[in-house]
């Protein structure tokens, strides 16, 4: 195996998925700034917005927009650039 090309910081990692609270440990070389206890055993710990758990392409489940609610703001946003018809 070629010396010097795989980083020497590679160690198992937690990571943390803040929506759902699941924890899953594997390697990695990312930067932690704080620590968990998982099975009495202390890993760094990275926090996640998503994961596996809880993305809705592999759950299975997905999340309703207020599709509505935004196309109303678009509008009320843009109304000021919308042309006069009856100057035209």
């Amino acid at each position: 195996m070629k010396t010097g090309v795989h980083p020497e910081n590679y160690r198992l990692v937690a990571f943390k998925d803040m929506s759902n609270e699941d924890v899953f440990i594997t390697k990695s070389t990312a930067e932690a700034k704080e620590n968990i206890t998982v099975d009495g055993v202390e890993y760094p710990l990275i926090k996640l917005e998503i994961s596996r758990t809880s993305h809705p392409f592999y759950t299975g489940k997905t999340k309703l927009i207020d599709t509505a609610g935004r196309i109303d703001k678009f509008k009320n946003k843009y109304k000021k650039f919308k042309k006069d018809e009856k100057s035209e």
